[in-house]
């Protein structure tokens, strides 16, 4: 059995889509068939056997600056990018992904059964029925609204797959778990009570982000109750992080911060190294829960209902989300992203057993 995963990005949408090869696995198991070839009528007799393996071999589509996220899963036999695509027939393809970059992949592969978007008139349609409910909720405000099912969800409804809150991580290499071990080294950081903050959450809404006076009041509360701080950011965050650091040093205040260029595998096991995560909506949430991370989530014009939690998760939403949310998630208002305050999450991270 030949199947193909296209999901291409986002990248957090990526980590969460993780959690379908799972369901996918189990309903299509690699399958041992045993022949007994010689069946002997004395006991002693040891009976010959021969074995053939039937596999369900999952390959995955996905943009070149994502693979890794995806690279070390058992669950995956092959990994394509748009420089690579395939040209060969699989059994079945589920298409994730609404953009047109990849709904038009998923008509231009062959297969003989075909799960999730496709594109037609360069709108994207649903191949079945249960991936109808995901676009509705991307095209119809209401339907977005009213909204509780988790993305993770939505996506084994696309696929028709039965869902349990299947979990998958991230696979670290031991390069990448080695990288983590000499940060804490080098920066001869005590972990028994580390907080990791993220600071970013994408270009896409520009109100997504904690305010940056919020986080620094924040780790400057965070740090009087003795707990650590490692401040995350990737390239978009490198000047805000650097002057935030910067800032917190003249008042005696030491926190660490991640390398902005860090690779997502080396981003990922800094995260790892946290007792609890508090970012935006963004990569660093997925990745934190993709790890079993306790995670606060702070949602100031996105749906915290889509995230699945997995009995770790706490969203904290601004109290005018819904006046952003989805009509004018485009905008940007500075006293949306100062709507959550650092006592508030002070007190989630406070509820949490180190």
């Amino acid at each position: 059995m030949k199947i193909l995963v296209i999901k291409l990005g986002a990248k957090g949408d990526v980590v969460r889509t993780l959690p379908v090869l799972l369901g996918i696995k189990e309903k299509y198991p690699d399958v041992r068939n045993v022949h007994k070839t010689d069946i002997s009528e004395h006991p002693e007799n040891p009976i010959n056997k021969q074995e053939d393996f039937f596999d369900s071999e999952i390959h995955w589509l996905v943009k070149k600056s994502n693979i890794g996220v995806i690279e070390g899963s058992p669950e995956v036999s092959k990994i394509w990018t748009l420089e690579n695509t395939p040209n060969e027939k699989f059994d079945i393809l589920y298409n994730f992904d609404v953009e047109e970059e990849a709904t038009a992949l998923a008509m231009k592969i062959p297969a003989d059964r075909k799960y999730g978007f496709y594109s037609e008139n360069g709108f994207a349609s649903a191949f079945n029925l249960g991936a109808e409910y995901y676009l509705n909720t991307m095209f119809d405000d209401n339907t977005k609204i009213n909204n509780r099912k988790t993305y993770q969800e939505m996506m084994f409804n696309a696929a028709e797959l039965p869902y349990k809150k299947q979990h998958h991580t991230i696979y670290l290499s031991d390069e990448d778990k080695l990288y983590a071990e000499e940060f804490i080294k080098i920066n001869k950081i005590k972990t028994e009570k580390l907080i990791g903050i993220h600071m970013g959450a994408g270009p896409r809404w520009p109100s997504k982000a904690w305010a940056e006076e919020k986080v620094k009041g924040f780790i400057q509360l965070a740090k009087s109750k003795g707990y650590e701080i490692l401040l995350f950011g990737g390239p978009d965050e490198s000047e805000k992080q650097g002057k935030l650091t910067e800032a917190l040093k003249k008042q005696n205040i030491l926190i660490y911060r991640n390398n902005p260029l860090n690779t997502d595998k080396q981003f990922a096991s800094l995260v790892n190294l946290c007792n609890v995560i508090v970012c935006s909506d963004s990569f660093a949430l997925h990745v934190s829960l993709a790890f079993k991370k306790p995670t606060i989530g702070l949602f100031f014009c996105t749906p915290y209902h889509e995230i699945e939690g997995y009995n770790l998760f706490k969203p904290i939403a601004s109290p005018m989300l819904y006046e952003f949310f989805p009509e004018k998630m485009n905008q940007f208002s500075e006293q949306l992203i100062n709507s959550i305050s650092a006592e508030e999450v002070m007190k989630e991270v406070e509820n949490i057993s180190f």
